[in-house]
């Protein structure tokens, strides 16, 4: 049986670092397996879900290279929502309830207040037709319920191990609001059910809604997929991901110049044993995967980390891997110029800089115009190579009787303008031989 996983984000806002994660575990789960990941885009909330947050959600997916092999919509689907709510409350499953949110919310306070589990009392099944019928006469609109078992749910978890959930300690959970909208437990054991999931990962927050949609998934004569419960992200001070506490927006660190290897890489290590390893592909990376590695223990997300491990990343990068989008901010630069700067650089766009440095003219720093005009004359002749800088600077230093940074550095203020840099050994024969001696002069150039 093929591996079929989804991602099911709603389209009420911006993927970010806390829900990217779901996206990462179950594309590697898939990809490892030979299977497949459907996008699911829960979108039956039609007052806050829109059209720009479902077109940036896959344009975020498809740049981090989480391709997906399928689109589904709720919002098509709504149909076959109603078809199993009323399946449902043929076999007296699902059933039909009155009370407002207000009255609902005064139970909840009465039963905490008394010392009891704020469940709910299920007073709806003590209705009438007779009554039924009144409250619709009032105008009043009923929610729907799903009617538990009361019978423990077990599974054993492909990440937490053994899990029983006891189905007393739970209210019957809505389906159906009022207003006729479908929630999410309902309309995604349909979903699931009818695309042929077989494994749903997905963060622990939802450990109970899977002890429901199991007795769903019964209900409507389907058997559950396999399950499994990652650890939440939380921010580097221990507090939950918000959008004010960590939850970076993917385009956000994208437009901040963070490689989508780097979140890919970074998210998928969160919450295991194996050390932080600046992947440069998604292959290398799905080869590394294994889900058994995940902690049941809280994965810290830092900023700082990221920052650091993106440049990590761009230092391992191969020039095949880059040569496309180099040439759009340094034409012309081959693969002598990639390795003589990625071990610089902490944002790709950087290297557009060190292009400017040696092809494009900079005006020299000039710090000790009497070192420079004696190296000027003792450049050796011909071709200018990475054997140059050292055979030059050595015999420079043996001249001059200077040495270490009073030798270096007011070559490379010169050379770059900038007090900083790769190995001048390797930007050398990219500036050539007329740069360097119009710099040495302190000629712009």
């Amino acid at each position: 049986m093929s591996t079929i996983v989804r991602f099911a984000p709603s389209p009420t806002g911006y993927l970010h670092v806390g829900n990217i994660r779901s996206a990462c575990m179950n594309w590697l789960f898939a990809r490892k397996t030979g299977g497949k990941l459907i996008l699911r885009l829960d979108d039956t909330d039609d007052l806050r879900s829109t059209l720009e947050f479902a077109e940036a959600i896959e344009q975020d997916l498809n740049w981090l290279g989480l391709t997906y092999d399928q689109v589904v919509r709720q919002s098509d689907r709504l149909a076959r929502y109603q078809a199993a709510l009323d399946r449902l409350a043929d076999m007296g499953l699902a059933y039909p309830c009155f009370e407002t949110a207000d009255e609902l919310e005064l139970k909840r306070k009465l039963a905490l207040a008394r010392g009891r589990p704020p469940v709910y009392d299920r007073a709806a099944l003590k209705l009438t037709q007779a009554d039924r019928d009144r409250l619709l006469a009032e105008g009043r609109k009923p929610h729907w319920r799903f009617r538990l078992s009361g019978e423990p749910v077990v599974w054993n978890d492909m990440i937490r191990g053994p899990v029983s959930i006891d189905s007393t300690s739970l209210s019957d959970p809505v389906m159906v609001r009022e207003d006729g909208r479908f929630l999410y437990l309902l309309a995604s054991v349909v979903d699931d059910m009818d695309v042929g999931i077989t494994h749903i990962i997905r963060g622990e927050d939802h450990v109970t809604n899977s002890g429901v949609q199991i007795e769903m998934f019964r209900a409507l004569g389907g058997q559950s997929p396999e399950l499994g419960h990652f650890a939440l992200l939380t921010a580097a001070n221990g507090a939950g991901l918000s959008k004010r506490n960590g939850a970076l927006a993917i385009r956000d660190l994208r437009a901040e110049g963070v490689e989508a290897m780097t979140i890919v890489s970074l998210i998928s290590k969160l919450g295991t044993s194996d050390a932080i390893t600046p992947f440069t592909d998604l292959a290398s990376l799905t080869a590394d995967f294994d889900l058994g590695k995940l902690s049941r223990a809280p994965a810290r997300f830092d900023p700082e980390a990221l920052h650091a491990l993106n440049a990590k990343v761009l230092h391992h990068m191969t020039y095949d891997q880059v040569k496309d989008r180099l040439a759009d901010i340094a034409p012309g630069a081959g693969a002598d110029f990639w390795q003589a700067v990625r071990g610089n650089l902490s944002r790709f766009d950087e290297a557009g800089q060190w292009w400017q440095v040696v092809r494009a003219q900079i005006t020299p720093v000039i710090q000790d115009a009497a070192l420079l005009a004696q190296a000027a004359g003792l450049l050796p002749a011909g071709e200018i190579d990475e054997a140059t800088w050292p055979a030059w600077t050595a015999e420079l230093s043996k001249l001059s009787g200077i040495k270490g940074k009073g030798l270096f550095m007011p070559l490379r203020l010169s050379l770059t303008g900038m007090d900083h840099g790769p190995e001048m050994k390797k930007l050398l024969p990219l500036i050539g031989r007329s740069k360097v001696l119009s710099r040495l002069q302190g000629q712009t150039a």
